[in-house]
């Protein structure tokens, strides 16, 4: 669907780590888009496609929420569930510029016949790195341990 309205988006977390062969499952989809007005415009419009409401654990099926690209400005974390599944929107994940920071360095993948972007592996350790939760630090040690036996492919 955000490839249908070319959202610009970077995907981080788990389920980035995960194309790149990091074995841990995720339960949801995080983002971090642009945040120029006609990036959030297109994105405001593919969520609303999808239904997407507000997540909360007292709510699971969402609360309803003014999903437009004013309202999308306004914070910098979105948890949000759609007809789609579970996604976060995390304009500047920790330790990051956002958007055009880690865009330099993602990594390309092409699913279903749309291009996805993904956060780097070292991107993504240095982003857990400064949240420093407890899945977090195993996380991280994993993902150290794939980075350095890539290089070791490479000697």
């Amino acid at each position: 669907m955000l490839a249908a309205h070319d959202v610009e988006y970077i995907l981080v977390g788990a389920l980035a780590a995960r194309l790149q062969g990091f074995p841990r499952l995720t339960a949801d989809v995080d983002l971090t888009p642009a945040r120029n007005q006609e990036n959030l415009e297109r994105l405001a419009s593919a969520l609303r496609e999808l239904d997407a409401r507000v997540f909360t654990d007292s709510v699971p099926e969402g609360l309803v929420f003014d999903c437009s690209a004013t309202a999308l400005a306004n914070a910098d974390l979105w948890n949000l569930v759609t007809s789609a599944g579970r996604v976060d929107l995390v304009f500047e994940p920790a330790g990051t510029g956002g958007y055009d920071d880690l865009r330099r360095t993602a990594v390309r993948f092409e699913a279903f016949g749309a291009r996805l972007e993904a956060a780097s592996l070292a991107d993504i350790i240095r982003s857990k790195e400064t949240a420093d939760r407890p899945q977090d630090r195993q996380d991280v040690a994993i993902m150290r341990e794939m980075l350095r036996r890539e290089v070791e492919k490479r000697s």
